[in-house]
Order: C-alpha cells, then sequence, then structure tokens
C-alpha cells in the first residue's frame, strides 16, 4: 500500500499564533503514528513562520515512523539534516519568501549543485528525493543527480481533477513510467486531497508514498484528526 506521510506545518501555523505551545506539534505527531499514518513530514523555511529548528529536533528523537524534512538545501538546511539524519530528505526548489512549493527543480540547470547536496546526504545514509514535475526530460536529468527518489509536484492533477481528471492524471502516469525507467522510487505530494487521492493512487504505478499536510489539517476539524487519518489511509487501500 501507497504510505502517508502527515505533513504537520499547519499544526505549528496554529500553534505559532498564539506564541504558546498549544497545539504541541510533537505530542500530535506521536498521535498522528498511533492513528496509523507512516510518516511525518515537515518544512522548516529560514523564518520559521511555522515548523522551527527546534521542533524538528525534538521530533527525531521521538519519531518511530519515517521523518521526512522538506527544504532548500541552503547551509543552514543541510547542517540541520546531517544533525537529525532522517530517514528522508525531500529537495525543493523554494526560494526564501515564497508562500508554499510550487513548482519541481530544473534538475539540467542546477545539475552540478544537486549532484553535490545529494551525495552529502548518500555518504550520510539518508535517502533523498527530490520535488519534480512531470517532464520526461527532467525526471532523466534528476536521476543524473543520484537521488534515490522524486516527488511529484501534484498541483496541476489537483486544479484538473474537477474538471477532466483522466486528463489530469496522464502526465503523472506517463512520469511514473519514466521514474522507474531510470529506477527511482516516487512520491507526490501538494494539494492532495480526500476527493482526489485515490483516484492518483490507483492511476500513477508504483507511487511509494504521499505527503498531505493542509487537506488533511482542514478535514481533521470537521472530522476529528484520528477519524481524518483513517479517511486517508482508507483512500489509499481503495480498488478502482
Amino acid at each position: 500500500m501507497t504510505r502517508l506521510s502527515v505533513n504537520i506545518n499547519k499544526l505549528a501555523t496554529l500553534r505559532n499564533a498564539r506564541g504558546a505551545n498549544n497545539p504541541d506539534v510533537v505530542r500530535m505527531a506521536l498521535d498522528i503514528e498511533r492513528f496509523g499514518a507512516q510518516g511525518i513530514t515537515v518544512h522548516p523555511r529560514p523564518d520559521e513562520r511555522h515548523i522551527r529548528r527546534s521542533d524538528v529536533r525534538g521530533l527525531a528523537k521521538v519519531l518511530t515512523t519515517e521523518f521526512n524534512i522538506e527544504g532548500y538545501p541552503d547551509t543552514e538546511f543541510i547542517a540541520l539534516v546531517l544533525e537529525v539524519r532522517p530517514g528522508q530528505v525531500t529537495l525543493v526548489p523554494d526560494p526564501p519568501g515564497v508562500l508554499t512549493s510550487n513548482a519541481g527543480w530544473d534538475a539540467r540547470t542546477q545539475q552540478t549543485f544537486l549532484k553535490d547536496v545529494v551525495a552529502r546526504f548518500k555518504s550520510e545514509g539518508i535517502r533523498t528525493s527530490l520535488f519534480m514535475g512531470t517532464d520526461p526530460e527532467q525526471i532523466g536529468f534528476a536521476a543524473d543527480t543520484g537521488t534515490e527518489r522524486i516527488e511529484l509536484y501534484t498541483e496541476p492533477f489537483a486544479q484538473h481533477f474537477p474538471i477532466d481528471r483522466a486528463a489530469g492524471v496522464a502526465p503523472f502516469a506517463q512520469a511514473a513510467l519514466r521514474a522507474a525507467e531510470f529506477g527511482l522510487g516516487l512520491n507526490a505530494g501538494h494539494d492532495l486531497d480526500r476527493e482526489n487521492l485515490a483516484y492518483f493512487n490507483q492511476n500513477v504505478p508504483g507511487l511509494l508514498e504521499v505527503s498531505i499536510g493542509h487537506a488533511l489539517i482542514c478535514d481533521a476539524l470537521t472530522f476529528g484528526l484520528e477519524n481524518t487519518v483513517q479517511l486517508y489511509l482508507r483512500c489509499l487501500r481503495e480498488d478502482e
């Protein structure tokens, strides 16, 4: 079954709005694990507007499922990842002030830079994934960096889903086949939700992991966190 990693950035945003420690993101991450999620994702940004570096360190000490840290690989981010040694690091090409991730890497023009970063993490036994679009040529360049996985940026699929789901998912299915040609593991994330997740999972071959945050946390306001995690896991189990 495709694994569910829950991005807890929005929980940290809620906490930071009041300046105290409610909700306690470390305790809630442990609850999410207990509710059945197979991983926890965080995306610490330089301004710490949601997840803080102290959160990353605290989570690394207690999580028992896969810990996935996303971020742009500047010097500070690389040092943090090497310090806490997560199961996976997902490299994104976000500039410092961007609101949310909105594009994959240009792995052709950034080839040398990405090769160096990937090699550094691999030497420490940390699995690396590159945040990518669906362009087949770019996926080939991603493979050349030495990364073990790519994470497909799924906002374009989510936008097309209400209009023409088959057309929306087709580039992702082709990208998945292309990744498999290079022996790349396949993750996906961004704007996946209860409405589109099952269809995406059924139609994208070889999908190993999805990372979902905003939609899942929003649903939890209505359905409760435990029930919501189960609802998303059910989407990943649904047969076509």
